[in-house]
């Protein structure tokens, strides 16, 4: 049994100005910008939304630009194995999650929980 939810949209923008890109998607969502405290995160910005809010993430990449979808999980393997099982495919690993792709080619990653409140809102699958 685990947990599992959509964590996070990713803005992907192949971009050498985090800054401006970050601006422009803050000004068109009407959000705030901070970037993450946490060392070696350099290339994401957090757009502050309303709390229970899904979190949203500018981040700067060498690919071309796109959106990708993060779902959150306690069990990164088993989430990974559901998701196969409905059609999706491992793409890369990084650090400690995967790129997959749909069936359809969309690209999303699974990843540990990011937000605080994940117990209480993912949906548990056995």
């Amino acid at each position: 049994m685990h947990k599992s939810r959509l964590g996070t949209v990713v803005i992907d923008c192949q971009t050498e100005d985090l800054e401006a890109a970050a601006g422009f998607w803050a000004a068109a969502l009407g959000r705030g910008i901070k970037a993450p405290e946490t060392p070696g995160l350099e290339h994401y910005r957090n757009l502050q939304g309303p709390p229970g809010e899904v979190t949203m993430l500018v981040q700067a990449v060498q690919h071309p630009s796109r959106v990708h979808l993060d779902i959150e999980t306690d069990d990164v393997d088993a989430e990974v194995q559901r998701l196969e099982a409905l059609g999706a495919r491992r793409v890369s690993q990084v650090k400690t999650w995967w790129v997959m792709e749909a069936p359809t080619g969309q690209r999303f990653c699974v990843v540990r929980p990011q937000r605080p409140d994940f117990e209480a809102h993912a949906t548990v699958w056995k």
